[in-house]
């Protein structure tokens, strides 16, 4: 279900339209939307009772309806079905009821009968008909994927004839184009007819030794012995999926946009660093007025910046605490830019030379046998969602030109970046090359040699591991196999960028976790990786080596679709109470999965521990933090991935790369002392299968959060949707481990003038380099329109002056339609002074794109004055149109400032004529 926009004029509903809550693009317009109450609570209008809404209050449901009744009550007839070993399910769900109403005795008083009581459960099982769900009865076995054979279409005949033979019914199944192909393929191999069949009874109910097709989007086919039924599916022998695509939605990512909030620090590109305070309306000097920028610098001095020049504002990145403000009239900033602006000239250059020099490199083309990555991909569980496609088919294609790839590929948790790095692996493997798969920790190595092997064993390609956990003698043996090409698959951390380790025919790095890496150890990869191909994978990118995969130095995938089966993690801040740590983690156990507690600090694990052992003794708790010998700590981290264990107590330390498909609780103790990215890494360690995953920020009950602090977990807990992790790094707080792509040098550039203008600065010195126009300057247009956004329109300061932003720095006519409609979608019919920022944002991007520099307007005409170059060679003249150096005049009377700007964009409309016939 989608959130719906309510359009209404003159007090009655005009529209109703689904929106997308990540773009709040409008899209699809309905009849009729049912608003169902948002609590069991919903007392009578009439009643005599009067409540203000409580949290919780739904544990009062019997005093306000006396007896409740159950779903059992609605249906008394109905058969109850339950999967096996429910019974004991449900006892223990009646202990955790028992305990949960002796805690709210305690704490409230006499706790209120809000559940089935034991007796009430056993009544209402024996008085009907019960029908136990168990898989014993009707056991299936796997059929074999047939694509995986050296050749598919004999294997997929000797098995469907030895399964005639044996007098067993064959079902075929798949969607319409799969089914239709596997049914000729079947009925030659067989040599008899194939029957359709509508539904899986009258399938099952065929001959013995009768080929039936069944149309249903299976992914892999299965035997039922007891049934004589043999199914096969078409992706057995095809590869690829029946399934429809993921259900998941492309996350929109907010990439250029200001995220300025109240409280922020921001960076003015003039001014330096100063705290934005919210926007203020003052007046222009005509009697009319505007709304602007009311920032704060040292000293409390106040400069308050008109909206018509919120460009020149960028966020910072830090808390106010955390840095140092300007002074509005002192010359620190001054020098701090031009230092900057210097070294990124050079940062600039040296960028351009790499990706120049890799794009002079030659790389051997590698082109797998098609057939055989059929193979390969048909070991996939799951279809590939459109951006997994996309990501995929990128890297192939790198792989096979001549120059060595060199692609980042960004996805959030869980959205499926290894199976890219799968496949881009098994085509270097299986084009003769080596593979070199670089993690930054030893668990994470030891994941992915478990997936590595259990996806190349079929190949008969074997992997190897190389980091600190191997003894000297088994390292020697990797390091040789290496060197000799016996060995062409390897898994290990930085130890592979070590001394000694030499490569026969590398044709392939892959760096996972990018953003764990600093800038030293990234160097030393890519040195290590020479001319083979490169493929880097990160979740949470940095953004300066994203900022390089933007502007060309590297090819840039995102993956922005979740997987069908994943779910957004719900978050939760709530104060640390005892009952709340023992519900959570039992909640978990009873649905049969894993939780995670972390702490900030090693000293907190000991007391932390002996918490957990008093306030759930049944529960096994294992142990980890950075403290413990790599060995034993790879160990504990293995084992309870592997299901031993109900809890694993530890710091951050399992923040990166742990996969724990049963794990779907994450309690985080003092969250307040996280970052906000790391924290987003943590919460994405749960919920990883296809149970929905719940964290708990708890923080300390008899302390006030500071406010800085509670607005970062905040953020966090309304950013819980799929795909946040991009909106997080845009707004993370936190600068640290920012690395860099030409040495560590720039690390503190982005500290001096912020990640947002330094980005800013970053593309101009690019632009430099390369020789194309770099000055950073903008037109300067006075017509007398007044171009605002009432609060009435657009009531949160913040996104006003997001739209404002976004308006100054768009650099397309297109661009701006298309925010015009994105606006007029998502707030309504546009007001006058919104309409004249539009007219005024098309205006600029054409100024700019002439060359021109003022465009000014009044009563009497129009003047266009050009920068340097600038101006076209001939114009057009005539009695209205007079020239002079540089400038052009138009007169013709026009009182209005809006027929002014109608003017105005005809007579720009003449100059872009002119220029566009020179050539």
């Amino acid at each position: 279900p989608r959130p719906c926009r309510i359009e209404h004029a003159g007090g009655t509903v005009a529209a109703i339209r689904t929106y997308d809550p990540v773009s709040q693009r409008s899209l699809d317009e309905v009849e009729t939307l049912v608003v169902d109450p948002a609590t069991e609570v919903i007392l009578d209008p009439d009643s005599p009772v009067r409540l203000r809404p409580f949290t919780g209050q739904e544990h009062q449901l019997p005093t306000l309806y006396g007896r409740l009744v159950t779903l059992l009550d609605y249906v008394p007839e109905a058969r109850l079905v339950v999967e096996a070993g429910a019974e004991a399910r449900a006892e223990a769900f009646f202990e955790q009821i028992a305990e949960g109403r002796a805690s709210e005795a305690g704490a409230r008083g006499e706790a209120v009968p809000l559940y089935l009581t034991p007796a009430e459960w056993r009544k209402a099982r024996d008085s009907r008909e019960v029908a136990v769900a168990s898989d014993a009865e009707t056991e299936s076995i796997a059929v074999p994927v047939f694509l995986r054979e050296r050749r598919p279409g004999a294997a997929f005949s000797a098995y469907l004839r030895e399964r005639l033979k044996a007098g067993e019914r064959v079902v075929l199944g798949g969607d319409a184009a799969g089914l239709k192909r596997l049914s000729r393929q079947a009925a030659r191999a067989a040599e008899r007819s194939v029957r359709p069949v509508a539904d899986w009874s009258e399938a099952v109910a065929a001959r013995a030794g009768e080929i039936v097709a069944l149309p249903a989007p299976l992914d892999a086919g299965f035997r039922v012995p007891d049934l004589g039924v043999t199914v096969i599916a078409a992706p057995d022998l095809y590869g690829g999926s029946s399934a429809r695509p993921s259900a998941g939605q492309p996350v929109i990512l907010p990439m250029g946009e200001v995220d300025l909030r109240v409280g922020d620090v921001a960076v003015d590109r003039d001014h330096g660093l100063c705290v934005f305070e919210g926007l203020e309306r003052i007046g222009t000097g005509d009697g009319g007025s505007t709304e602007a920028l009311r920032l704060r610098f040292a000293g409390d001095a106040i400069l308050m910046v008109p909206v018509d020049q919120a460009d020149r504002i960028w966020r910072y990145g830090s808390e106010e605490e955390a840095v140092t403000l300007d002074k509005l009239e002192g010359g620190t900033w001054a020098k701090r830019r031009l230092t900057t602006e210097a070294g990124l000239a050079r940062a600039a250059r040296a960028m351009l030379e790499a990706a120049e020099a890799r794009r002079a490199a030659k790389a051997p083309a590698l082109v797998p046998p098609e057939r055989e990555m059929e193979r390969f991909g048909a070991g996939f569980g799951f279809p590939l969602t459109p951006d997994q496609a996309k990501a995929v088919d990128g890297a192939l294609m790198d792989l096979a030109g001549e120059r060595p790839m060199d692609r980042l590929v960004c996805g959030d948790v869980g959205f499926g970046k290894t199976e890219v790095a799968l496949r881009a692996a098994a085509a270097a493997l299986l084009a003769g090359k080596q593979v070199a798969v670089v993690a930054p920790t030893t668990v994470l190595v030891r994941q992915h040699l478990r997936t590595f092997e259990r996806r190349f064993s079929r190949f008969g390609i074997g992997v190897a591991q190389l980091s600190r956990l191997e003894g000297p003698a088994e390292a020697r043996r990797v390091r040789q196999g290496l060197a000799d090409g016996s060995i062409r698959l390897v898994v290990g951390t930085h130890a592979l960028a070590g001394r000694g380790v030499t490569f026969a025919e590398l044709g392939l790095v892959v760096i996972d976790e990018e953003q764990r890496f600093g800038a030293a150890l990234k160097e030393r990869l890519r040195g290590m990786a020479g001319d083979a191909h490169m493929l880097t994978l990160t979740a949470t990118p940095i953004p300066r080596t994203l900022q390089a995969a933007l502007v060309g130095l590297k090819s840039l995938s995102v993956i922005a679709t979740p997987p069908a089966v994943r779910q957004p993690i719900r978050t939760l801040l709530t104060p640390l109470h005892d009952d709340t740590v023992r519900a959570a983690l039992m909640r978990e156990k009873g649905r049969g999965g894993q939780s995670f507690v972390v702490c900030p600090r090693i000293e907190e694990i000991g007391p932390m521990a002996e918490r957990l052992k008093r306030l759930v003794p049944e529960l096994a708790t294992v142990v980890a933090h950075g403290e413990m010998k790599p060995a034993e700590l790879d160990e504990v981290m293995v084992r309870f991935a592997d299901g031993e264990g109900d809890v694993l107590l530890a710091t951050s330390i399992i923040e990166s790369g742990l996969d724990v498909p049963r794990a779907n609780t994450m309690l985080v103790h003092d969250a307040e002392r996280f970052g906000l990215a790391q924290l987003h890494q943590l919460r994405g360690r749960v919920g990883r299968g296809q149970r929905r995953g719940v964290t708990y920020l708890l923080t300390r009950p008899d302390r006030d959060l500071a406010p800085a602090a509670e607005k970062r977990l905040r953020t966090l807990e309304a950013l819980d949707r799929l795909g946040a992790g991009f909106a997080i790094s845009a707004r993370d707080l936190d600068l640290r481990g920012a690395g860099d792509l030409v040495g560590e040098n720039q690390a503190g550039h982005v500290k001096l003038i912020g990640l947002g203008l330094y980005q800013h600065l970053l593309q101009l010195a690019l632009r430099a380099a390369k020789g194309e126009p770099a000055e950073d300057w903008a037109p300067e247009i006075r017509l007398g329109l007044a171009g605002d956004v009432p609060e009435d329109y657009v009531p949160e300061p913040e996104v006003r002056l997001s739209l404002y932003t976004r308006l100054l720095r768009l650099g397309t006519a297109e661009e701006v339609e298309a925010l015009r409609g994105e606006v007029e979608d998502r707030f309504g019919p546009l007001p006058a002074g919104v309409r004249a920022l539009f007219t005024l944002a098309q205006l600029r991007v054409v100024c700019l794109s002439l060359g021109i520099a003022r465009l000014t307007g009044g009563p009497q005409g129009l003047a266009v004055d050009f920068r340097p170059g600038s101006a076209p060679a001939a114009m057009p003249l005539g009695d209205e149109v007079t020239a002079r150096e540089g400038r052009l005049i138009l007169r013709r009377p026009c009182d209005h400032p809006d027929r002014r700007g109608e003017l105005a964009a005809e007579f720009l409309h003449v100059i872009q004529e002119a220029r566009d016939h020179q050539g």
